[in-house]
């Protein structure tokens, strides 16, 4: 990873207008570390362990044991992936991914480890019908990615609709487990499914237009020159006279 710096003091740096109050800038040196988007990770972990899971929830395939064969995915795919993901987005100044990426990479995490007790013998879940401590799991779950949902809405429709699915098909769960009844976890299984196809989507249209550097598949930004296929729409922020800056967000 390429790294740039600039140094006030430097031949090459400009001279400080004498009518300008910029004392900072003589004790100040700027560094550039560019870094990849951090969702298009973070989403691609999140459909990949969210479409099987849920699969398996909408009696796609499968039984009661299929958790145990899914947890080492899960955990791994979209708990680390997405946690991962979430510490990068600190560096990209990405509130919004940093909490859905580190709430779900760490759900994620915790379900892969609540099924490795279970495979191991050391605990014993309900193998069908209520289950009120993941039912209030997914209580809160839906909550906090309602309010991300809300959040969304200044960034694109692809992530609004990634995010809205993906709190609907909690909540379906959520009711699921807290008062039993196969048709919530079936709803809720094809309701996150939805959410996986639209996490795909909004990382694949991420990973294009940064591979490509112009827009292939839109995301719905507010910005209509965002959503035109071939559009150049990325570009860095910088400080006066020139000098380097990082880009805010993905």
């Amino acid at each position: 990873m390429a790294t740039a710096t600039y140094d006030h003091h430097s031949a090459a740096a400009p001279a400080r207008s004498p009518d300008t109050h910029v004392a900072w800038l003589e004790r100040t040196r700027v560094v550039l570390q560019p870094i990849a988007p951090p969702s298009i990770l973070g989403l691609f972990g999140f459909a990949g362990a969210t479409f099987i899971v849920a699969a398996h929830a909408a009696g796609w395939y499968g039984n009661a044991t299929s958790p145990t064969y899914l947890f080492p995915f899960a955990a791994f795919f979209g708990g680390v992936a997405q946690f991962t993901a979430a510490v990068w987005s600190y560096r990209a100044r990405d509130g919004l991914a940093t909490a859905m990426h580190g709430m779900w990479g760490s759900f994620w995490m915790a379900y892969g480890l609540l099924f490795l007790l279970v495979a191991v013998g050391a605990l014993t879940v309900p193998a069908t019908g209520e289950f009120p401590e993941l039912g209030y799991w997914f209580l809160v779950l839906a909550v906090i990615t309602g309010l991300g949902t809300v959040a969304a809405l200044a960034e694109s429709l692809g992530l609004v609709a990634t995010l809205l699915t993906l709190a609907v098909g909690s909540a379906f769960l959520a009711i699921h487990y807290l008062a039993g009844g196969i048709g919530w976890q079936h709803t809720g299984g094809w309701v996150l499914i939805a959410s996986a196809v639209a996490a795909t989507y909004t990382a694949g249209a991420m990973m294009l237009e940064g591979t490509f550097g112009k827009v292939v598949l839109p995301l719905g930004k507010y910005k209509k020159a965002a959503n035109v296929p071939g559009g150049v729409v990325t570009k860095p922020f910088e400080f006066e006279h020139g000098m380097p800056g990082v880009r805010q967000g993905q």
